[in-house]
């Protein structure tokens, strides 16, 4: 009897252990059921995230396609601003260079009315001890700063002008 008695608990044990096993298994398999769905769920976010990032792709190409169209006829205005700034630049050196020679040629002919008359060299070492005025003294700074070299020719600074007019006639053109 003893036997009997010893089967039936282990009997009873295991039945029990197979009911917990049992609640066990259905727990995971209802676990596994909700990771189930929650993948379809991520699936179908990714699906429709990735159609969106498509389009969004698409419409970055349009738009650079359009910024790279702009960009080619904005060029020319470009071209022609840098053209503009060089025929300035170059009318600003003529502009110089013909004050240049204009103050070398009134400093010249200040000279030489000076040197031919007596009268006039009287006066000369007479107001020679007095100061410049602001006027003389502009003149003296722009001649030290910017003034040619007694023995190198002025250049042709009409031509720089006259080169600046045509291209400015076939710029308006």
């Amino acid at each position: 009897m003893l036997t009997q008695v010893s089967i039936f608990i282990i009997a009873i044990a295991f039945a029990v252990l197979v009911i917990y096993l049992i609640k066990t298994l259905k727990a995971a398999q209802g676990s596994l059921d909700k990771v189930t769905q929650t993948l379809q769920e991520v699936q179908k976010t990714v699906d429709e995230l990735s159609y969106e990032v498509k389009q969004t792709v698409r419409h970055a190409n349009d738009i650079t396609a359009d910024v790279d169209h702009k960009l080619k006829q904005v060029e020319p205005v470009m071209e022609s601003v840098k053209n503009l700034g060089e025929v300035l630049s170059e009318v600003t050196l003529a502009a110089k260079q013909a004050s240049t020679a204009l103050m070398t040629r009134l400093q010249k002919a200040r000279s030489t009315a000076s040197s031919t008359s007596r009268t006039e060299k009287a006066i000369k070492s007479t107001t020679s001890n007095r100061p410049l005025t602001a006027t003389e003294r502009t003149v003296q700074s722009y001649n030290a700063t910017y003034g040619e070299p007694a023995g190198k020719p002025a250049k042709n600074w009409l031509g720089y002008v006259d080169i600046a007019a045509g291209v400015w006639q076939k710029m308006r053109q």
